[in-house]
Formats: structure tokens, C-alpha cells, sequence
């Protein structure tokens, strides 16, 4: 169990898909370049086997802002997105209407 504070530090946002392309040293992972307000950011996600890269795009996402770049098959990956799995399915968390990039998820 955490504590509220805990959960706090973890800044969820509102991100629009800009592009999605395959990683080129990797065969479950895609590369997203995503708008998160005004910024623009990368991200590397292994749900290759569950989206093809156009269908993502315009999607808006919820991602994981704050978490630490890290480096993932030689390509910085600057957030996480949030998914479900149902059975051998994921989906990609997204808002049930339209919003804006950059919004604070609470």
C-alpha cells in the first residue's frame, strides 16, 4: 500500500499520438512522438503486437510525465503510457471525449 503523498509525485497528463513508428531494434516496442502541451516528447511502448503504428495517431493518451528517461533497445523513451490487459488483449488508456494535450489527469 502507498499513502496519497506517494501517489502524488506520479504526474499523469493528456498526451496527442503526433507519430508512431516501429523500433528498429526491437520487435514487440513502438516509438511514439507524442505533444504534451506545448513540449513534444518520445516515448518507446512494447504493445507492437497489439497496435499498428496508424492507429494511434491523433489518439490522446495518458501518460506517465514525470518518470525518468530511460533507455530502451537504444532509444530514449521520455514518460510511459498507461495500458490495460484483458486476457491476451491491451488497450491503451485514453479519455472517454476529446481534451487538450499537457492536462493534469486528478
Amino acid at each position: 500500500m502507498i499513502t496519497i503523498d506517494d501517489f502524488a509525485k506520479v504526474e499523469l497528463r493528456t498526451a496527442e499520438v503526433l507519430s508512431v513508428e516501429e523500433h528498429p531494434n526491437a520487435d514487440r516496442l513502438l516509438v511514439l512522438r507524442i505533444r504534451l502541451g506545448e513540449e513534444e516528447r518520445r516515448l518507446v511502448a512494447g504493445i507492437r503486437a497489439h497496435y499498428a503504428p496508424d492507429e494511434l495517431v491523433g489518439k490522446t493518451i495518458i501518460v506517465v510525465a514525470n518518470l525518468q528517461p530511460a533507455m530502451l533497445r537504444g532509444v530514449e523513451s521520455q514518460g510511459m503510457l498507461l495500458a490495460v490487459r484483458d486476457g491476451d488483449a491491451v488497450h491503451v488508456l485514453t479519455p472517454d471525449s476529446s481534451v487538450a494535450s499537457g492536462l493534469r489527469v486528478s
